[in-house]
């Protein structure tokens, strides 16, 4: 199995940061490319799961919105960290019966209770659903909360085997939705985005064969192309 290429931490508008992680499916479908980014938004955006309807925006705060190639339902990306993984098909990569929300979310909590934001993973038979918009109130088996909070949580998409997989860690409360409290409300601990981005890096090397990399010029054009097609064509954004 080849290493899981750690891509450089990046703070960009919505549009940019999904089309690069729909780049980074393409890679792995077609290259056999595993990829793991962190990043953070340069403005608070709104992003709906690829199957909501694009009238549920209007049921929130007015912001700049995307659509994710993930499904899953809406996020609010303001002063979280949030991560792509993107991996080939086949067992190296997906073995039956391991969860890669599971491992990841695993590897998160490690990170975090080591910087003294203890957390807890939701067991089957505990699902809470708060609302019907926000993917933050709504509980589910893996997702990491803190006391009755939900901090972290993921969605998948996969294309031809290959597996895209997003998550949010909520880093602290958002004025855009007050109701949602972040880890520094819940835990007393403030935590930087690019910080905690190479926190986890490193925890995640040791668990992953984990090879720091860059984005190849296929990528960049591909990412470019997708974000002026794609993820910032109204009419592909409005289709649901």
């Amino acid at each position: 199995m080849e290493p899981l290429r750690l891509l450089p931490f990046a703070k960009l508008p919505g549009v940019e940061q999904m089309a690069a992680d729909d780049a980074l499916l393409s890679t792995a479908a077609d290259a056999g490319v595993a990829s793991l980014r962190f990043y953070a938004w340069a403005e608070p955006t709104l992003s709906l799961g690829y199957f909501q309807p694009a009238a549920a925006r209007h049921t929130l705060p007015p912001l700049p919105w995307v659509r994710r190639a993930t499904g899953g339902a809406a996020l609010v990306h303001d002063r979280e960290l949030t991560y792509a993984l993107a991996l080939p098909a086949g067992a190296a990569w997906q073995p039956a019966g391991q969860s890669w929300l599971c491992r990841v979310h695993h590897g998160i909590q490690e990170a975090l209770a080591g910087l003294g934001a203890a957390t807890e993973a939701v067991v089957c038979g505990r699902e809470r659903k708060l609302g019907d918009v926000l993917c933050f109130e709504h509980q589910t088996a893996g997702d990491l909360v803190s006391g009755a909070a939900k901090v972290v949580g993921s969605a998948q998409r996969k294309s031809r085997g290959a597996l895209l997989q997003h998550g949010g860690i909520l880093l602290r409360r958002s004025e855009f939705t007050p109701g949602l409290p972040g880890l520094f409300e819940l835990t007393g601990v403030a935590l930087d985005p690019e910080a905690l981005a190479a926190r986890l890096a490193a925890t995640f090397a040791t668990a992953f064969a984990v090879t720091p990399g860059d984005w190849t010029p296929a990528e960049l054009a591909a990412r470019g192309r997708l974000a002026a097609e794609k993820y910032g064509n109204a009419a592909w954004s409005e289709k649901r």
